[in-house]
């Protein structure tokens, strides 16, 4: 299955992002911290050019903490000041402010030295759809400001916030891209619920998950349905079995008994979802990404779903 979805209210916010970035200092962009990866969106490189930029890991408590710190230094590696936040419980949002203005220090002094002074710096906010960019704005301004939603698109156009006579920010909406070269960047926006939810099939989806699961995180499958699963899996062959075991676990059944696997499957994705998995993490920084070549390495007995 191809998962891509770039509607055109996207195209549009991408120009308007592109036309805006003459006004900003700093750009902050949210990824998820479960695909940070995936999760960032190629073309803010592309439309952010020279300005600072800072990445913030949204939703780290979700996330298995064994790689979000491998992944902060990845991103620190490569020039990005970087935090670790849980926009809606708050965790972490404080310190935003700090590292914005250490990412302007050049600008600041720069402005210092033309006499031009408690100029605020402007950063745009930007994201993928479901990344957490409204309630993030929400909680570092101390209010709410935006409008927030657990589906992707709920921005719809820029605002203009100020947060202290020092920072103003400029909300966009969430854009994705043309077209994801790696289907395996479709699968995951997919699985954390930024692609939309109706043009995707959700047992497919399920299956992939199920087969990421066996290999990396057995025990969250095995802990939370109560079900035995093969050594390794591979493909919807293999996996079938296993989302008919969970149909049946959870009491999903057609007329004569057959298990559900449609209902099964969103349940199972629901699951993922809402961390009734635990915290997992879909995919992994160089050069722990070579680690993981070989199935259920990542996998500790105190793992717990």
């Amino acid at each position: 299955m191809q998962y891509q979805w770039y509607p055109g209210h996207m195209a549009k916010a991408k120009r308007m992002m592109q036309e805006d970035m003459k006004l900003i200092d700093v750009v902050i962009e949210l990824v998820d911290a479960r695909i940070p990866l995936s999760s960032k969106n190629p073309d803010i490189d592309t439309l952010a050019g020279n300005k600072s930029r800072v990445i913030l890991l949204n939703k780290y408590d979700m996330a298995d903490q064994r790689f979000t710190t491998a992944w902060k230094e990845y991103f620190e590696a490569k020039g990005y000041f970087v935090a670790l936040v849980n926009s809606k419980a708050g965790n972490g949002v404080k310190q935003v402010k700090d590292i914005v203005n250490k990412a302007c220090e050049a600008k600041i002094e720069r402005d210092r030295k033309k006499g031009i002074l408690n100029r605020p710096v402007r950063a745009m906010v930007v994201g993928i759809p479901n990344v957490g960019k409204s309630t993030f704005i929400n909680s570092f301004v101390g209010k709410a400001s935006t409008k927030t939603g657990n589906k992707p698109g709920v921005t719809k156009g820029k605002q203009w916030i100020r947060l202290s006579k020092t920072i103003e920010l400029l909300d966009t909406p969430g854009i994705l891209w043309p077209k994801f070269e790696d289907q395996s960047v479709g699968l995951r926006l997919a699985m954390i619920g930024s692609i939309n939810d109706n043009i995707i099939n959700t047992t497919d989806l399920a299956m992939e998950l199920i087969i990421f699961l066996s290999n990396f995180y057995p025990k969250a499958l095995m802990n939370r349905y109560e079900i035995d699963l093969p050594e390794a899996l591979k493909g919807q062959k293999e996996t079938m079995p296993v989302l008919e075991k969970l149909a049946f676990k959870r009491s999903c059944l057609l007329k004569g008994g057959e298990p559900d696997t449609e209902k099964a499957a969103a349940i199972l994705i629901d699951d993922f979802r809402s961390i009734r998995l635990g915290n997992l993490t879909l995919e992994f920084p160089e050069p722990i990404a070579k680690e993981m070549s070989e199935p259920k390495t990542i996998v500790k007995d105190d793992h717990k779903a």
